[in-house]
């Protein structure tokens, strides 16, 4: 069944369910007054007393699952001051004057950012404008700053959440780890509670956003707390590599300023639409999967020293090949619990009927078809890791041009912003309004590792299109005064 529609499917089953046992009882009763047998009507009292029992169970089960319904109030994504953009002719050129790389890595990383469909309005942190760069630590930290605090001021302002209510913090950036934390740095500058949780996770890649959103779920629902935050970046100045291994290079290329910052709670009253706040998104599935016991997938990307001891991260040979096999057992686990039964049926008889010849099609399931997911999701988020990969993946999926629009115009717009790529493309599509009440979206990342997470979140707020600001904020993010420019063509 679609999930826009189980909620009302669930409520005819439940007062269903307790018809069945009232009528149950009175019949018991009646059995009761026409057999006027003892040793009977012993026997028959307990059918109602059973059904009863039974019942009580039921709803005290599924009120604990009610209660433990993870929502997400709102997010808020980072659009980067105008002086840091760094147009492609100007990044080209940028290039060939730091005179760290020699005439091959130029011409290689020209090739790879001409044909990655990137625009000329992505964003370089301060660092990296540089001649030479500035790659240091303190610049680094320089930046985590200007990442997390426009972010963080944006959603406390359009949630009306103060951070003094805000029990844990979750910050995934996969390659800077700073002492203190960057979640202390965080809680420092908004003088949080003293017992608020800190959770800094490192080296998990791009799909470390649906790490957090977990690591996140798990704190609310062990430690009772009312909200988490948990906030998605990639520090670029401590991931640029001036080094010549070509492998180490595509980082260079792709990656950009960005971050995204996501207020999690479990709040029930909120989603009832009660105030304050009223959330947007319902977690409808949460699924992981990794191959890091197998070793071709865990070295198919890692950070490690050139043979000049400059430190890069390697893209490892075969890991299309890789993605690939974790896609598929990724796949496996996640449709059994977000696609509808009438495609699981379809799929089960394509499977028993199609031809063996027929089954080899696609390169991402291998021998055997895909289930159509369009059934399953209304709207994709995907890894935004240029625009051949995007196609691949896309199509890979059985996804065609609409679906994948989101992620090629966000890598066209911002680039690759690792974990928080996710949220810019779910900003990109309520920008557009196209995201109504009982539409589900799933996000799909994969990282180092290799890992491929998904969240899967249904649309139980209201329909804000046409609104244009929230407690004074735009509510289209950093798409505000560009949204009405995409989709562009040539991307």
């Amino acid at each position: 069944m679609d999930v826009a529609h189980r909620d009302h499917l669930l409520a005819a089953a439940h007062g269903f369910l307790a018809a069945a046992t009232l009528a149950s009882c009175v019949l018991a009763e009646l059995l009761v007054f026409l057999l006027h047998r003892h040793d009977d009507a012993a026997r028959l009292y307990l059918v109602p007393v059973s059904a009863m029992l039974l019942l009580l169970l039921y709803r005290v089960r599924r009120r604990r699952g009610t209660d433990d319904d993870i929502y997400l109030v709102d997010f808020s994504c980072l659009k980067p001051p105008r002086r840091l953009r760094i147009p492609v002719a100007g990044l080209l050129e940028h290039l060939t004057l730091i005179g760290c790389f020699d005439a091959g890595s130029v011409e290689f990383m020209t090739k790879v950012i001409e044909s990655s469909g990137m625009g000329n309005e992505t964003y370089f942190p301060p660092s990296l404008h540089y001649i030479p760069p500035a790659d240091t630590h303190g610049e680094a930290i320089n930046e985590a700053h200007m990442l997390f605090f426009p972010t963080l001021d944006d959603l406390f302002a359009k949630t009306g959440v103060s951070p003094s209510a805000v029990g844990a913090v979750v910050v995934n950036c996969s390659g800077f780890c700073a002492t203190p934390s960057l979640s202390s740095i965080i809680a420092n500058h908004y003088r949080m509670r003293s017992d608020v949780i800190g959770y800094n996770l490192s080296g998990m890649g791009c799909a470390a956003g649906v790490i957090g959103v977990d690591v996140a779920r798990n704190l609310i629902v062990t430690h009772d707390i009312n909200y988490a935050v948990v906030v998605s970046a990639e520090i670029v100045t401590v991931g640029w590599y001036p080094g010549k291994d070509h492998s180490k290079l595509l980082l260079n290329c792709y990656f950009r300023t960005g971050c995204s910052a996501a207020l999690i709670t479990k709040n029930r009253r909120a989603a009832a639409g009660s105030s304050p706040p009223p959330v947007k998104y319902r977690l409808v599935s949460l699924t992981r999967t990794n191959q890091i016991a197998n070793d071709r997938s865990y070295r198919s990307g890692y950070r490690d020293e050139d043979d000049e001891g400059i430190t890069g991260f390697t893209l490892g040979q075969g890991v299309g090949r890789m993605v690939s096999e974790l896609l598929r057992a990724h796949l496996l686990t996640l449709s059994l619990s977000i696609l509808p039964w009438r495609e699981k049926l379809r799929y089960a008889v394509l499977l028993l009927t199609s031809p063996p010849h027929k089954r080899r099609h696609n390169k991402l399931s291998g021998a055997m078809p895909l289930p159509d997911f369009r059934t399953a999701a209304n709207h994709f988020c995907l890894p935004s890791s240029g625009r051949p990969m995007i196609w691949r993946l896309g199509q890979g999926l059985g996804l065609g041009e609409k679906e994948m629009e989101a992620a090629l115009m966000t890598f066209h717009r911002f680039g690759n912003q690792s974990a928080a790529s996710l949220w810019y493309q779910l900003a990109y599509m309520e920008a557009k309004g196209r995201v109504r009440r009982g539409d589900t979206v799933w996000q799909l990342g994969i990282g180092s590792g290799l890992k491929a997470n998904s969240l899967v979140w249904e649309r139980v707020g209201d329909d804000d299109h046409g609104v244009t600001e929230r407690n004074g904020r735009s509510t289209l993010g950093p798409w505000m005064e560009c949204i009405h420019k995409y989709p562009v063509t040539e991307a």
